[in-house]
């Protein structure tokens, strides 16, 4: 399982598995994403889970990166991880401690699978997005 808390400029990756713990941080770019995937290879965990919480357009890029690397990929209302802190009487409030919590989340609720919105959808959204800043 691999939480991810996102951010403007960069996210913070944890990798449940067996109890284990592995984290990192990487850049909220396409470098970041390539180095992300190279270090999911390099733990050689089959069939990965990833899950991040809905934060506007932070994660859209990543997630759909990493669903377009045939990951299950999750994305998850804030309040549904909030709740679930809530009840592990979680109280520590660090991006990496977040990530963890996250896969935490990810493999005790396994979330349902997002699908990104078709190729041209997305285009035309970022046009919308860019003529609605120029017009700001």
């Amino acid at each position: 399982y691999l939480g991810i808390d996102i951010a403007s400029k960069k996210f913070d990756a944890a990798e449940l598995c067996d109890g284990v713990y592995r984290c990192k941080a990487f850049e909220n770019t396409p470098a970041g994403f390539t180095a992300l995937s190279k270090w999911l290879q390099a733990g050689n965990i089959p069939d990965i889970h990833v899950c991040l919480e809905a934060t506007g357009n932070y994660g859209t890029a990543l997630a759909t990166f990493l669903y377009d690397k045939n990951l299950k990929v999750s994305i998850v209302n804030p309040a549904r991880i909030k709740g679930f802190a809530a009840s592990e009487l979680t109280r520590t409030k660090t991006d990496k401690a977040d990530s963890r919590l996250i896969a935490r989340f990810c493999k005790a609720m396994q979330p349902d699978q997002w699908k990104p919105v078709a190729a041209p959808v997305r285009k035309l959204q970022a046009l919308v997005r860019r003529i609605d800043a120029l017009n700001g």
